[in-house]
């Protein structure tokens, strides 16, 4: 499994659309083949920071995810209207049994 932890600061007049372009994102992404799973979270230390959680099943659904237009114009987007460049990590994972 793939695991993919993101995040963004949005400029204080930016985070309603930075909140509905990244809400639109989640749910076009939890369609692709592939996706296990996709949330965005809003950072309790910081309001105006959005934090990504993905998991993906390979790193062949994850490069396809990264190839669909609707993604790079989304990071592109969010690119612009962000305080800072957003941040990305890519982690193998392996799921625990409790």
């Amino acid at each position: 499994m793939i695991l993919v932890l993101g995040s963004v600061v949005a400029k204080e007049d930016t985070f309603p659309e930075v909140l509905a372009l990244s809400r639109e994102h989640v749910e076009r992404s939890r369609a692709e083949p592939g996706c296990i799973s996709h949330a965005v979270h809003i950072d309790t230390e910081n309001p105006h920071r959005l934090v990504f959680v993905e998991q993906w099943q390979d790193h062949q659904t994850l490069q396809d995810h990264f190839r669909v237009p609707a993604s790079r114009a989304f990071g592109k987007a969010l690119a612009s209207l962000a305080s800072a460049p957003p941040q990305m990590a890519v982690h193998e994972a392996s799921q625990v049994r409790l």
